[in-house]
């Protein structure tokens, strides 16, 4: 089977996910709908999305969730409910884990954070690694402020170990890299466009970059990364947790 053929098997499976957020979908569901064996379905949804159906599903499920509590006035038990969870505690437990604040806490906070803290577990071990490198931004691509952070799977959710926020694309340097194995991800956010929160809408004009992965040892010289971004695609799993407010620098910056 060619890839273009893989492709559009996990398309519309991603698909068949949006449409029912709300159900129990399992693995043999998915695997029906693609048309494969169970055992090729996973295989072949983790490579194209690097992350496996479960885990996707999961994602769509929060990145709708935040939608709901930022455009919407349900309840949080309401929303929870409407993405297919049948308790509020495990849905409250499971979104802070991955967007980093509570959902109502998330939604006082209009799809935003005041600031980004890194995995304290990333802390345990003091090293020299410097991780450096470049973003680079297609001629056709809007430019923005990037947020840079670096996760243990490629999806980019929880609390990064690293982060940085740049100004733009360019280069960009992560500091005291701990020990692991780690993904590079970028969410960049065109200028004057400041006020979208993460995976609530207008996905569009974002751009999205990824690398990885990079295996860091105690004192090793990672070689410099090269990212090009590129718009969002349906297959590119969720910004899951809740990106830095930028609104007042960039109301700052016109004013000026």
């Amino acid at each position: 089977m060619t890839s273009t053929a893989i492709e559009r098997a996990v398309r519309n499976v991603i698909q068949d996910m949006h449409t029912n957020l709300g159900q129990d979908l399992t693995i043999d569901d998915m695997a029906r709908t693609a048309m494969f064996s169970k055992f090729h379905f996973t295989r072949a949804f983790r490579d194209v999305t690097g992350t496996s159906p479960g885990r996707f599903l999961s994602a769509l499920r929060l990145q709708e969730a935040k939608r709901l509590l930022v455009d919407t006035g349900f309840s949080v038990a309401d929303i929870s409910s409407q993405v297919g969870y049948s308790s509020v505690g495990t849905f409250s437990s499971r979104f802070k884990a991955c967007v980093g604040v509570s959902p109502s806490m998330f939604r006082e906070l209009g799809g935003f954070t005041p600031a980004i803290e890194t995995d304290p577990a990333g802390d345990d071990i003091s090293t020299s690694n410097i991780l450096r490198g470049r973003i680079a931004l297609p001629e056709d691509r809007a430019p923005g402020n990037c947020f840079l952070g670096l996760f243990p799977a490629p999806v980019p959710q929880g609390q990064p170990v690293r982060c940085a926020v740049l100004d733009g694309p360019g280069s960009f340097e992560l500091r005291d890299v701990p020990s692991g194995t780690w993904y590079v991800l970028v969410h960049s956010v065109p200028y004057g466009y400041e006020h979208l929160a993460s995976g609530t809408g207008d996905e569009d004009v974002v751009s999205v970059g990824r690398y990885g992965p990079v295996t860091a040892h105690p004192d090793t010289l990672l070689l410099p990364v090269e990212i090009t971004l590129r718009p969002v695609e349906p297959m590119d799993p969720p910004v899951l947790m809740a990106l830095l407010d930028l609104r007042a620098n960039a109301r700052e910056s016109h004013a000026a």
